[in-house]
């Protein structure tokens, strides 16, 4: 029987509040000299991260928990367009802003917005939406199997142009989990598996820097000083951080040895001030998190609520594994930063608004015996 007006999981948004104000204090300190060096302010990047990124977060947190999540099946259309407007205003002249070799960013008014990442909610959520209309055909080759290949292909293709391929392996990661998670056949999803194989191997060709990536993955002695300069400065971090680390803000290799301290890097620099032990404490956070949104997604009454939870949770235990790994040399380089803790704004915000929608979604509580239920 469904539970209406139940309370949220308070387990859950404190497991959530306490990383974000972890990661807070670990930006504050892996950012500390690059923020002097750049702004002569060591506290720079933390400050901007609250500003830009936690303020309007917290915001659209409590926003976003208030209201009935179902009222976004309403908007699904509107949001599939508002995602491709967004990804489209990036290559506009005097709206797109470059950085680094990425046109991922647009600059409205002084402020600066990546819709890449707030394409990963938007599009989570026109999913979700589009899929359970689908419900038991799903399956069909041509209702479902072929316009969702569609609707991801265009999402999809307009971030490779930008180009970001770190954001479309966890855009096409999500999307594929929600579509076998709504009954999806395991055909299909083997089909797109390996059409999305080809695609990395064509891109990784097409473009040399990708290359230098995956040989840097597979050979990091190959360059030490050129493409796997990155690699071994962040293993030493994390080898030096030994079974309890070198201490709270006492890191060298943020003294502008390890490339994007504040950025992606930021795991290795939070294992060579924190240690092992601590850190193995923070990714059981991780998983924790994950577990939360799991059991929300499981005791949905709805396939929606249901593919949404399952879509937030692959998105940020995705990401997060997807950093750590290249950080630990088990991974190629993407740039993907890491969750609630690396510097970006939109990031954080586009998080916290997820996880506003499944606070919600977890008021909304029906037991649930298999995933078939639900299908």
């Amino acid at each position: 029987m469904q539970k209406l007006g139940h309370k949220p999981d308070y387990v859950l948004i404190t497991l959530f509040l306490v990383i974000v104000v972890f990661g807070l204090v670990m930006l504050s300190s892996a950012s500390s000299v690059l923020g002097y060096t750049k702004f002569h302010d060591s506290y720079w990047y933390v400050k901007h991260q609250i500003q830009s990124g936690l303020l309007p977060g917290l915001l659209l947190f409590f926003i976003l928990s208030r209201i009935d999540y179902r009222v976004w099946k309403r908007f699904a259309p509107l949001l599939l367009l508002f995602s491709v407007g967004l990804l489209i205003l990036v290559f506009i002249p005097g709206l797109g802003a470059d950085y680094g070799k990425a046109k991922s960013w647009i600059n409205i008014l002084g402020f600066s917005l990546q819709p890449s990442e707030v394409v990963k909610l938007t599009f989570l959520l026109y999913l979700a939406a589009w899929l359970e209309k689908r419900k038991e055909r799903v399956e069909d080759f041509a209702y479902g199997f072929l316009p969702f290949l569609i609707y991801l292909g265009l999402v999809a293709g307009l971030i490779i142009m930008q180009p970001d391929v770190g954001t479309v392996s966890i855009i096409v990661l999500t999307s594929i989990i929600m579509y076998y998670a709504a009954g999806a056949k395991l055909g299909h999803i083997i089909i797109i598996l390996a059409g999305c194989s080809v695609a990395f191997l064509a891109l990784i060709k097409l473009a040399p820097y990708r290359m230098a990536r995956l040989t840097a993955f597979l050979h990091p002695d190959a360059d030490p000083l050129g493409v796997g300069y990155h690699v071994k400065q962040a293993l030493l971090a994390v080898g030096s951080g030994g079974w309890f680390g070198l201490g709270l803000g006492q890191s060298k290799q943020k003294f502008q040895y390890l490339p994007e301290v504040a950025g992606d890097s930021v795991f290795a620099i939070m294992a060579e001030e924190l240690g092992f032990i601590i850190m193995t404490i923070f990714i059981i956070l991780f998983l924790w998190l994950f577990w939360r949104i799991m059991k929300t997604a499981m005791k949905t009454p709805d396939t929606f609520g249901h593919l949404v939870a399952v879509g937030v949770g692959v998105w940020i235990l995705g990401q997060f594994f997807v950093n750590v790994g290249a950080m630990l040399g088990l991974m190629p380089l993407t740039g993907l930063p890491l969750p609630l803790v690396s510097y970006g704004g939109t990031s954080m915000m586009a998080l916290m608004a997820g996880m506003g929608i499944v606070a919600n979604i977890s008021k909304y509580k029906q037991e649930r015996t298999t995933l078939k239920a639900l299908r």
